[in-house]
């Protein structure tokens, strides 16, 4: 699915964001970036420059002269806006835009963004099937035009890729409770020694303190190891 969707910028003011959403799309695996009527030239150093390892993507990308020919190889197309529109169109909420996007993860879709300072216009929205917005604070709803697109990136790339969120790290080579406790008598040995245990009457509470601190972790044999050998020079 992620490989049948593309972004399409309408009328980009920076370069430098061109650059930037490249490496957005990148990062979640989406690989089309198209724009329409670009401010400065196209090809643009300064979006190369910023694009760093998504170089690649800004090769491929195409400039159109107008969004209904930037949308024709496309079955359906969302317009991100951050206002409420007065047209004939669905306005979806964020989470109505994932299940969407979802809904027709076998479509070929676009999802289209506007100019930094003004957004899309309505005749640009026109060529659309639905209006998103991305919810943000009241106080400050101005979001610079990357950000909207990793935004949106990382919620497609979350709705269609969730083992990358199930799946912890599974931790090998973890000592065993007899270790710990080897460990910790060692330690409190040492700490005796060295009058650590003072007053004495808090003896009980440090200790329990201490075994807290290290029983929350889940050591190696090698991280325990090294903890000895600190413990043993200081």
């Amino acid at each position: 699915m992620i490989n049948k969707t593309g972004f399409i910028l309408v009328k980009p003011q920076l370069p430098e964001n061109i650059g930037f959403s490249a490496r957005c799309l990148k990062n979640f695996g989406f690989s089309t970036l198209d724009l329409v009527n670009p401010k400065e030239n196209w090809p643009n150093k300064k979006a190369i420059v910023t694009s760093v390892g998504a170089k690649d993507i800004l090769k491929r990308t195409k400039v159109f002269s107008d969004v209904e020919s930037a949308i024709n190889k496309y079955d359906i197309v969302y317009a991100s806006s951050a206002r409420k529109r007065d047209i004939n169109k669905k306005h979806l909420s964020f989470n109505e835009f994932i299940k969407s996007i979802k809904k027709n993860k076998n479509k070929k879709i676009a999802i289209i963004f506007g100019p930094e300072a003004s957004g899309l216009s309505n005749e640009d929205i026109v060529y659309c099937n639905y209006i998103f917005k991305i919810p943000v604070s009241k106080k400050f709803q101005s979001i610079n035009l990357s950000h909207s697109l990793i935004i949106v990136c990382y919620e497609i790339f979350r709705s269609f890729k969730s083992n990358y969120f199930k799946k912890n790290k599974k931790l090998n080579d973890v000592i065993n409770k007899k270790k710990l406790n080897n460990f910790m008598d060692f330690m409190e040995n040492r700490l005796q020694k060295k009058g650590f245990f003072h007053p004495p009457e808090k003896r009980k509470t440090m200790l329990i303190n201490l075994r807290n601190i290290f029983g929350r972790t889940e050591l190696s044999n090698k991280e325990l190891r090294i903890l000895s050998s600190i413990f043993s020079k200081l």
